[in-house]
């Protein structure tokens, strides 16, 4: 990815990932596809889980968020490619009480 012009950052626990605060590079993902490891099959998630997610997606649209999309109807999982890197950066910074108020207590 770095070869490709992707930045990469570290996580507090010293693993890589790619710079999400940078736009999507969509050629760099396809040209390193080939050496992805293999996506282990999704879980489906539960009907409690997947009502919690969808319950938390439209109250964030309800709180001014209209971009937020709605979870994957199987694993119940957010797509962050819906949605800019901006829109998700400032979802924590300039949203904090909709994200108090929407996401349940974990």
């Amino acid at each position: 990815m770095k070869k490709q012009g992707v930045d990469i950052v570290h996580t507090d626990y010293g693993a890589p990932r790619e710079d999400k605060s940078k736009p999507w590079n969509e050629e760099a993902h396809k040209a390193c596809e080939s050496v992805l490891p293999s996506r282990p099959e999704p879980e489906p998630a539960g009907p409690e889980q997947l009502a919690a997610a969808q319950e938390q997606a439209a109250c964030l649209r309800a709180e001014g968020l209209s971009w937020y999309p709605d979870p994957d109807p199987v694993t119940g999982e957010t797509d962050e490619t819906k949605g800019t890197p901006e829109q998700w950066s400032s979802l924590k910074r300039d949203h904090a009480d909709a994200l108090k108020k929407c996401r349940p207590a974990r």
